[in-house]
């Protein structure tokens, strides 16, 4: 489980075997967890976040987005 990077309390991450799916990290925060899809940033799923939780995760993944795709071929390939 290839941490991405985490702040403020968020831990971004992605399982290596799920390489078959499209691009997308999962999200850990307080206790709760989400899934955001990366082309386009848009949500799979959450669990147990607040809704400002899963805004400012959102945030961050559109922020961080160009490290992430970067990341994501370096441990999925092209």
């Amino acid at each position: 489980m290839p941490e991405i990077f985490r702040t403020a309390g968020f831990v971004f991450f992605f399982y290596t075997n799920e390489g078959h799916e499209p691009l997308h990290v999962h999200v850990r925060h307080a206790g709760g967890h989400a899934k955001f899809w990366m082309e386009p940033i848009a949500l799979d799923y959450s669990e147990g976040m607040k809704t400002n939780e899963v805004s400012r995760a959102k945030q961050l993944l559109l922020a961080n987005q160009r490290m992430i795709l970067e990341k994501w071929h370096e441990i999925h390939g092209a």
